[in-house]
């Protein structure tokens, strides 16, 4: 039995309201903290290396099995996130045949890109996949896919260039809300560490809530930080989505089965919540 549960984070601000008021000294050496971008946390997830932690709503489809996702926490939107773009030398409607640079960074979005593309565009596009660096990206690419703190740098200094967010075209497109990371939990992890998995569970959600109790801190902290006008930073938090209830729930789920139509993955997926007492909850959408 392992001595600590190891603890994913991303490495990105829009985890922040789910970390930033997180009692660390609470847990002391009980838990382990790994930061790393979206796709290096899919991937640990995947090889057991990390237990509990926000990855890819896409890698949790792949490997439903093994997951669970702890209840009422995500990264959502309903309509513009404001850090997944696409940046392209041409209009949207003008990129049939275009060359696209994926970033390396995300499993998730670049998958929403192909959706979107294929599936509502009925484009033909070629991929290639990059370090997320915009200016290499587009030396040999018609446009790049960008996410999370890359995405909002690029976007501050972005000129000639049609920029466009994810979040708002699959909304414009389906109606849906779209989650982009879901906090996943190990199912091999509960039986040793249920009383503690709950008790991160409830840290999580508290400092949800004293976020959006007060926001001001963690505007300065970002200000601070990673640059940028407040008031951006502002408007930034306040579209994103913190929980996971049924509207995300519905257009995630409408996301798995547009991805497996088109072969992204082998079958839809369905999301289980883990509650805390460890209930879980099985909430299969039919349609």
């Amino acid at each position: 039995m392992q001595k600590s549960l190891r603890v994913g984070q991303i490495l990105y601000t829009n985890v922040l309201p789910v970390y930033f008021y997180f009692d660390q000294a609470k847990f002391e050496d009980r838990i382990e903290f790994i930061r790393q971008v979206p796709a290096q946390l899919n991937t640990a997830m995947a090889k057991g290396e990390i237990d509990l932690g926000p990855i890819s709503s896409f890698s949790y489809a792949e490997h439903a099995s093994e997951y669970v996702a702890l209840a009422d926490l995500s990264v959502s939107a309903k309509g513009r996130v404001g850090s997944l773009f696409l940046f392209s030398k041409k209009p949207i409607e003008q990129v049939n045949g275009a060359k696209i640079a994926l970033t390396n960074t995300s499993a998730t979005t670049v998958n929403l890109l192909k959706i979107i593309l294929h599936k509502f565009y009925e484009y033909e596009i070629s991929y290639v996949t990059q370090e997320p660096i915009l200016h290499e990206m587009l030396e040999d690419a018609d446009a790049a896919l960008l996410i999370g703190d890359d995405a909002i740098t690029a976007e501050r200094t972005a000129k000639d260039l049609h920029v466009y967010d994810l979040g708002e075209l699959w909304h414009q497109f389906t109606g849906y809300s779209m989650t982009f990371a879901i906090w996943a939990l190990r199912r091999a992890v509960i039986a040793d560490h249920h009383d503690l998995i709950a008790d991160v569970h409830a840290s999580f959600l508290e400092s949800k809530r004293k976020t959006r109790a007060n926001t001001a801190p963690l505007i300065d902290y970002v200000h601070t930080h990673f640059g940028g006008e407040k008031e951006q930073w502002i408007h930034y938090f306040q579209g994103l989505q913190h929980e996971f209830g049924d509207v995300q729930r519905i257009g995630l789920e409408y996301y798995y089965r547009c991805a497996a139509e088109l072969g992204l993955l082998s079958a839809p997926a369905t999301v289980d919540l883990w509650q805390a007492g460890g209930r879980q909850t099985n909430t299969t959408l039919t349609r």
